[in-house]
């Protein structure tokens, strides 16, 4: 059987949403749906139900406000073994958008990218004048800040182990080593983590950890902001909403949590 001939009767409805997210995939901002059915030549109606079909299937995300479509996490979980983590970092981005404007944060992805360190993978900004500016590409040791906090809580390390790599990290006011493990136990217990000023003074930082399969923590979601704008109520629901997000992208990139994981 020949796999790379046209079918005899190809399926028209599975060719019009396919297109539809190739469309949403390669566009450059959200998209409108009398855009996208007049670029793709279809029916405005039959657009709008392919629209909703992938809405509800998570492979595309709709914007109330706006009125417009972007392709979602769901795609992730069809191609999530052949991806590369700029392709991940794509799919998150929207999350790290909504993250930046709704708690006036700079929100940023990182990822790990070895045993001892994290890389800034991508960022989103909130249009307040002053802001926390940090680079793409940007690296640091893999405990440090509220982000550390958040991947030590999974880490799987004893205590000795973890002991050794904290009380190398340089801090601007470095916390003990006991109140560094009470805030990786809070995080485990609440899903995010919270350094306020403890690496920069004057900077709080809020993180939740993003996990594979095995629960293991590949990625972190953060959000940042100047500590006199951070509220210990602003930073609640900061927390939780970075947690509600990386438990999104969890499940995308890897299928369910791990149970014990979903009870905390």
């Amino acid at each position: 059987m020949d796999t790379t001939a046209p079918p005899d009767k190809p399926v028209g409805a599975l060719i019009s949403g396919l297109a539809v997210v190739r469309y949403l995939s390669t566009a450059a901002a959200p998209v409108g749906v009398s855009r996208i059915a007049r670029d793709l030549g279809l029916n405005s109606s039959t657009c709008f139900n392919l629209l909703k079909t992938l809405v509800h299937e998570r492979l595309a995300t709709f914007d109330e406000a706006t009125k417009t479509y972007r392709v979602g996490l769901g795609l992730v979980e069809l191609a999530k073994g052949a991806l590369e983590t700029a392709s991940y970092a794509r799919l998150v981005h929207p999350h790290l958008e909504l993250i930046a404007a709704a708690h006036r944060v700079t929100a940023t992805l990182w990822h790990c990218a070895s045993d001892d360190r994290v890389v800034l993978v991508d960022r989103a900004d909130n249009n307040a004048t002053m802001r926390v500016h940090m680079n793409v590409g940007q690296r640091l040791p893999m405990y440090i800040s509220a982000l550390g906090r958040s991947l030590a809580a999974h880490s799987g390390l004893s205590r000795s182990a973890l002991r050794e790599r904290v009380d190398v990290l340089r801090w601007d006011d470095p916390p003990s080593f006991e109140a560094y493990m009470r805030s990786v136990n809070d995080a485990l217990s609440k899903g995010y983590a919270v350094d306020a000023g403890g690496y920069v003074k004057g900077v709080t930082s809020v993180s939740s950890a993003v996990l594979d399969a095995a629960g293991v923590p590949v990625m972190a979601i953060s959000g940042t902001g100047f500590s006199a704008q951070l509220t210990r109520p602003a930073i609640k629901a900061l927390g939780e909403d970075l947690r509600d997000r990386a438990a999104l992208v969890s499940r995308a990139l890897s299928g369910p949590v791990p149970k014990e994981e979903a009870e905390r």
